[in-house]
């Protein structure tokens, strides 16, 4: 849960830091799918962690 929650949490990041950043849709949508990439590892990286402390 904690992955998907980040992936989402991730491209809406991306878009809107592309946005701000005055990119076009191209743009938006690339920084969109590389903040949802990071994002989504991180939150594996999180969900294992969980798992090896409980």
């Amino acid at each position: 849960m904690i992955v998907l929650a980040a992936l989402v949490l991730g491209a809406l990041t991306g878009y809107l830091q592309a946005r701000r950043r005055k990119g076009g849709t191209l743009d938006k949508l690339q920084y969109a799918a590389v903040y949802a990439i990071v994002f989504m590892i991180l939150g594996l990286f999180a969900t294992i962690a969980l798992e090896k402390l409980l």
